[in-house]
């Protein structure tokens, strides 16, 4: 395996692993009378100058040029939607429902790759999102009175779409692809922070975290999901694509499950177990998908498929 390869799969695991702590951070504000809005909002905004201390400290320009203007605004835009649909999904079903969820956008981001940037098909990728789909569904349990809401579902759709469609773009956008990552999340987090300060005249009201301890969770949000995990995830789409880097984002439940054994004392269930490991065993396909193609055709070939769909004897 390749050094870049390897590099790519460990950032998209952290990335994984650190956006999932959204709801962790994001509910307790809920609960000190902050929106979605107001919460996004100062996430973003606390993040900017994290952003340009690093970018400082690495002697990074903050110029862009004309060309790079419109793809970075594209792509500012559509991460804060897909953080704002994501967030107020929270306030119609269980987060932890929602979060699984938001991992359909793995499937959508292969299916566009193919269909409409012509990414070969492989046997490995199709066996990969069956057996991550499986997986999911065994982490997406309701429980007690939770209930799957179809408002709260369309949002998570569109915070998938969204993230996929982001993903896409930083992916196959040669001139995104030029801008060093830390400049790109600065100026991702600058069009996002207007993009929510926009929205506050038209019907999202500005609120603020009724307790200190609020400043914190906002401090949080700012640096783990968001400066973290953005930033890894950027990292990783130029290493390793947008495929691979949006399936190893489903580790994001797994990583839920194990914080809520070790910190919450929550149970270990056979239904977790059997996730987890499918959700595992899907991440590594996609690092060993070539003997697994070569092995998916090697099976074809010892049970080959008539024209009239019967296995042939």
């Amino acid at each position: 395996m390749k050094f870049n390869n390897f590099k790519g799969y460990i950032l998209a695991a952290v990335a994984a692993a650190a956006y999932g702590t959204n709801p962790a951070f994001a509910i307790p504000l809920y609960e000190q009378g902050m929106n979605p809005n107001s919460v996004l909002l100062f996430r973003y905004l606390l993040g900017v100058p994290i952003m340009a201390a690093i970018m400082s400290l690495r002697h990074v320009s903050f110029r862009l040029t004309k060309e790079e203007v419109g793809p970075v605004a594209i792509l500012g835009i559509l991460m804060a939607l897909s953080s704002l649909s994501l967030f107020e999904s929270y306030k119609y079903m269980n987060s932890g429902i929602a979060s699984t969820l938001l991992f359909v956008y793995p499937i959508m981001v292969a299916v566009m790759m193919i269909f409409f940037f012509h990414e070969r098909f492989k046997p490995s990728l199709a066996l990969c999102l069956v057996v991550m789909s499986g997986g999911l569904l065994l982490l997406m349990k309701p429980q007690g009175e939770d209930t799957i809401s179809l408002v709260g579902v369309l949002l998570v759709m569109v915070s998938a779409l969204t993230y996929a469609l982001y993903i896409i773009f930083t992916n196959v956008s040669k001139t995104v692809r030029a801008i060093p990552t830390t400049k790109l999340l600065f100026y991702v987090l600058c069009w996002g922070s207007l993009l929510y300060i926009i929205l506050i005249p038209v019907g999202f009201s500005l609120t603020v975290p009724a307790e200190s301890t609020g400043w914190l969770g906002l401090m949080a949000l700012a640096i783990i999901p968001t400066v973290i995990s953005l930033g890894c995830t950027t990292r990783a789409i130029q290493l390793i694509g947008s495929t691979p880097t949006a399936i190893f984002g489903a580790l994001e439940p797994v990583s839920a499950v194990i914080l809520s054994v070790a910190v919450l004392n929550q149970a270990l269930t056979l239904r977790d177990v059997v996730g987890g490991a499918l959700i595992l065993a899907a991440t590594a396909i996609v690092i060993v998908d070539k003997p697994v193609d070569k092995l998916i055709l090697r099976v074809r070939k010892m049970f080959p498929i008539s024209s009239s769909g019967k296995t042939k004897n």
